[in-house]
């Protein structure tokens, strides 16, 4: 498979696709590695996975570089995104020193009752191209801390990360076998992983219908799965709301990746009395976003991925803007090279168009008016999808009202926080189910097992 540079088109290099041999040998690897991996000292996995974090931050630049080259993201995003995957090792070495039990008292004093935690064995992982060191090394910081093995079926547009997350795992002394990835065909690696009675437990991050297959596939063979689906984030900015603020906030996680992310805010909701003032600041705000190749200095938005996505979003824009809508900025290509979408904002959108119904995972949103927080609420609850939300406002009653009734499994008030290893990080509704982050991140990966004894 053919690797190429989102924002000049330039060859890469090309990615080797395993064979079903290469698959059975991933599986047979993991396997073997369990019996032991599983038990080793929590102290022991603990000291590898800083071992590996510490790795993470010495080679973080080279990393970020070839992100950019084969993701498109701006140099600068793309360390962060490294820098923040080495704070998930780091925080799942140290908390997986504390997956406790506890004792139960019995009835009788000759019983003594136990509660274990016990990992639940090989894991397959598909990680997207988004973030590809970064959502990748949640799935395996928190697989290895609970004394689990992993496949990892890694992003074939956005290699190069999951290459260096395999020298770093084993240049920290992490064993043979431990963790495991492959490329190639998806729903050939995917069936053939999760089909296996080999394989105990999968997570997925990307779109909905995808999400939904392996599901079906995992529920089929009643194996347990975290899914981190797809977004389609309401932002609801009140009269009372700090305009500036918000909106500069608004366009820089707009414009962040080229919309390319899940929490990405895409339908914006204020209220009327304050509509044209947050319009303005944010088109001013959009405005002096810097776009161009990642590797230039003082650029904040790259190209789309590939030119699927490109048209993808094209698509919408293009739907929005026959059913009334009108474009405030962008609205199409930026340059000749490269698979550049200016960012775009659209006012007056309906209700009916795709771009308020289905995930734009690029540089669009959609800018409405709504007159109470009832209506607002409604408006941001109207679609399928759960993940992230935000809030703008100065009031605390509206706030908790707000929060409270938002159908989504993260809401972000005045601010955007949910990026830290300490925090939950999942979706309700079509945006799937499971945490990656906090201490939920191990419950998918940890059986629970009640001991008695006389």
């Amino acid at each position: 498979m053919s690797v190429s540079n989102p924002a000049t088109g330039e060859h890469l290099g090309d990615l080797p696709c395993a064979m079903p041999e290469d698959v059975d040998a991933a599986l047979q690897s993991a396997q073997t590695a369990f019996v032991s991996w599983r038990r080793l000292s929590p102290v022991e996995r603990s000291d590898l996975l800083r071992r590996a974090a510490d790795l993470t931050r010495e080679r973080a630049s080279e990393i970020a570089l070839n992100i950019t080259l084969d993701n498109g993201k701006p140099v600068a995003d793309a360390l962060a995104e490294v820098l923040n995957a080495a704070e998930h090792l780091e925080w799942h070495a140290e908390e997986g020193r504390r997956i406790y039990g506890r004792v139960v008292p019995a009835r009788s004093p000759q019983v003594r009752q136990l509660v274990v935690k016990e990992p639940v064995g090989v894991c397959a992982a598909f990680s997207p191209w988004n973030f590809p060191f970064g959502q990748a090394m949640k799935k395996v910081a928190a697989a290895l801390a609970s004394g689990c093995t992993i496949i990892l079926k890694g992003p074939d547009e956005s290699p190069s990360a999951i290459d260096a997350m395999a020298r770093i795992l084993n240049d920290a002394g992490v064993p043979a076998g431990v963790f495991n990835h492959l490329w190639g065909d998806p729903d050939f690696i995917s069936r053939r992983l999760i089909e296996s009675d080999v394989v105990r437990m999968v997570s997925f991050t990307g779109s909905v219908p995808v999400g939904r297959h392996l599901a079906a596939l995992a529920g089929a063979r009643l194996k347990r799965c975290t899914m981190e689906l797809g977004g389609h984030a309401p932002v609801l900015v009140f009269d009372d709301a700090d305009v500036e603020p918000a909106a500069a906030l608004i366009a820089r996680l707009k414009t962040r990746n080229a919309g390319q992310v899940c929490v990405s805010p895409s339908r914006i909701f204020i209220q009327r009395g304050i509509y044209d003032r947050f319009v303005d600041a944010l088109v001013s705000q959009v405005r002096a976003v810097k776009v161009g190749d990642g590797r230039e200095d003082g650029v904040q938005m790259g190209p789309v991925i590939h030119a699927r996505r490109f048209q993808a979003v094209q698509d919408l824009v293009l739907d929005a803007v026959a059913l009334g809508g009108e474009v405030l900025h962008g609205g199409g290509r930026q340059g000749t090279l490269g698979h550049f979408h200016a960012p775009t904002l659209i006012a007056n959108v309906p209700a009916s168009a795709r771009l308020m119904q289905e995930e734009p995972f690029g540089p669009v949103a959609a800018l409405t008016r709504f007159d109470d927080v009832q209506q607002g609420l409604a408006r941001a609850n109207e679609v399928p999808f759960g993940l992230a939300s935000y809030v703008f406002t100065q009031s605390l009653r509206t706030a908790a009202l707000v929060s409270d009734a938002l159908e989504a499994g993260m809401v972000n008030i005045n601010h955007s926080g949910m990026a830290h290893p300490e925090l939950p990080f999942g979706g309700v509704k079509d945006s799937g189910f499971g945490s990656e982050g906090g201490t939920e991140s191990f419950d998918s990966f940890l059986v629970t097992k009640m001991i008695t004894q006389m």
